[in-house]
């Protein structure tokens, strides 16, 4: 009798292992372009005479092409024609399919495509680079990083990089002003959404700018560029990630009344890497996180720690 019971027993558990879906592939994180592999090398943008494209891994050999008539996001692209394909790598190079014929091939930093319209026709890989990346802090500007020391911050961090790690705030408080930071997104091809890199920069630690890998996404108010639930991007300018990016941030405060009613929104201009993507957009309230409520007084940036390995450099801050 004791033998059937442990018989019976094994096969429950061994039906019970194979009814569980396996266990989902670790979201491997890189830092450092060196270490991230062919997928991060075959990632990226690329163009020609016809427009542009960018290519997006997405692990496990699975990757996404999107294509851009006129060229790339915020460089020529018409705003009209984009078209999205899933591929696969297949040896030692890329294969994209889609309708109409559609095949596309990746190989040696070239992408080689036909339809049935016509071809083949070819796109080589392109770097772009923020053109204010760098940018120096102007006469009466206030330094708040600069790679030596990480005092302005409170619970500020510097790893061995001496780079600025997300999950801080600024120890002075700003009115109007103008903000130039620099921003460094991981490289983790199997997270997905909320889970690709996020971060964000808060103005007077009550408005929202998001900071997420949302390379090659639509470009909505909770990816990067929007401000959080209430704008998206006018367009996705988010490079690929391990690449330098850029704000460029020009903000004025909420007015008020003696009474402390509130007579004019705050207003927020941003570019993203040269870009404007908000245009004195008005800012209706605190966005989602906000640790302060709106009044008179001026307030911190906090560059938001949410688990994941966000840098920031180079950032200054010039009040009106």
């Amino acid at each position: 009798m004791k033998f059937f019971t442990l018989l019976l027993l094994s096969l429950a558990i061994s039906i019970h292992a194979a009814d569980t879906p396996a266990a989902k592939p670790k979201a491997e994180t890189y830092l450092e372009a060196a270490k991230a592999g062919q997928d991060y090398l075959d990632q990226g943008e690329y163009r020609n005479d016809w427009g542009g494209a960018q290519v997006i891994a997405l692990g496990e050999n699975n990757f996404r092409i999107v294509t851009y008539r006129g060229g790339l996001p915020g460089d020529g692209w018409d705003k009209e024609y984009k078209r999205e394909n899933p591929g696969r790598r297949e040896g030692n190079k890329i294969v994209f399919t889609g309708e109409g014929g559609y095949r596309a091939e990746l190989m040696n930093s070239k992408i080689t495509s036909k339809s049935d319209a016509g071809g083949p026709y070819v796109m080589e890989k392109i770097e772009r680079k923020s053109p204010t990346l760098g940018a120096t802090p102007p006469p009466g500007a206030t330094v708040l990083f600069n790679g030596k020391t990480a005092d302005a911050w409170a619970e500020g961090h510097m790893d061995e990089r001496n780079l600025l790690a997300a999950g801080c705030k600024s120890r002075q408080s700003f009115g109007d002003f103008s903000l130039h930071l620099e921003f460094l997104l991981p490289f983790k091809p199997l997270g997905r959404g909320q889970d690709r890199g996020n971060s964000g920069v808060y103005l007077q630690d009550r408005y929202e700018v998001q900071v997420l890998d949302s390379f090659g996404l639509k470009g909505e108010n909770n990816e990067c560029g929007g401000i959080y639930t209430l704008a998206k991007p006018a367009v996705n300018m988010c490079f690929p990630p391990l690449a330098w990016q850029t704000y460029d941030i020009d903000f004025v405060s909420a007015k008020f009344d003696d009474a402390g009613k509130k007579t004019r929104n705050a207003v927020v201009t941003v570019r993203h890497n040269g870009v404007t993507i908000h245009d004195k957009f008005e800012l209706t309230g605190v966005t989602p996180g906000g640790g302060k409520k709106e009044d008179p007084s001026g307030g911190p940036l906090q560059l938001q720690g949410h688990g994941n390995p966000v840098f920031y450099r180079n950032i200054w801050v010039l009040a009106k």
